[in-house]
């Protein structure tokens, strides 16, 4: 039976409320358009910090816009000074390490898991080292993404460093037409590519 995400996180987010807590939420963000609803909705629930982190990114100048798209969208939303951006280095060499092998994989395969993998393995320790609650990904409000193999690229994280991972899948309840609402209410900036070379290549070619 096909896992469904949502409900996991209505379970998680209910007994959250029940709580009465805020707990801390390292958000790993791809870009500000896949952030955009994902802040709208979880921001009711979590104090949030964003955690850009791409080293997939092709090339320099696009992770550096995508950065910087990413703090325009929370200020505009109104959420900067609630909401820390975290904007990391380019550290594209870590990316071709660990798809060594994969060049000429099908995209959506290998792979985009072993991406997956790293950007949320990163994801991970930096939220136990800080003293966050949960960590969790944007990848997910994709319609080209597989909600299965990202979630068990979280819960892989979750297992390795010992921070619990936010089970999500943000495609759902419409998630991913909102984010378009939104974009194109603030302007934002979208990609044809998901962001590394290969990708822009079999963009192109399409």
């Amino acid at each position: 039976m096909k896992t469904n995400y949502q409900i996991i996180l209505d379970s998680t987010i209910n007994d959250i409320v029940q709580s009465g807590k805020r707990p801390k939420l390292l958000l790993h963000s791809c870009c500000a358009p896949c952030s955009s609803y994902v802040l709208e909705y979880l921001s009711q629930y979590f104090d949030i910090t964003v955690y850009y982190y791409n080293p997939n990114i092709y090339p320099p100048e696009e992770f550096a816009y995508r950065s910087k798209e990413q703090q325009r969208l929370v200020d505009a939303m109104g959420m900067g000074d609630k909401i820390k951006v975290i904007q990391c280095d380019y550290d594209c060499d870590s990316f071709y390490d660990a798809v060594m092998g994969l060049e000429n994989a099908k995209e959506g395969g290998e792979r985009c898991m072993e991406c997956f993998r790293l950007r949320l393995g990163k994801t991970a320790k930096y939220a136990v080292d800080n003293g966050f609650d949960y960590f969790t990904t944007t990848l997910s409000i994709s319609p080209h993404k597989n909600a299965d193999m990202l979630n068990n690229a979280g819960k892989e994280a979750e297992e390795k460093y010992g921070v619990r991972y936010l089970y999500s899948d943000f495609k759902k309840k419409n998630g991913y037409k909102r984010s378009c609402e939104i974009s194109a209410e603030y302007g934002l900036y979208r990609q044809d590519y998901c962001g590394c070379i290969y990708s822009k290549v079999q963009s192109e070619n399409r």
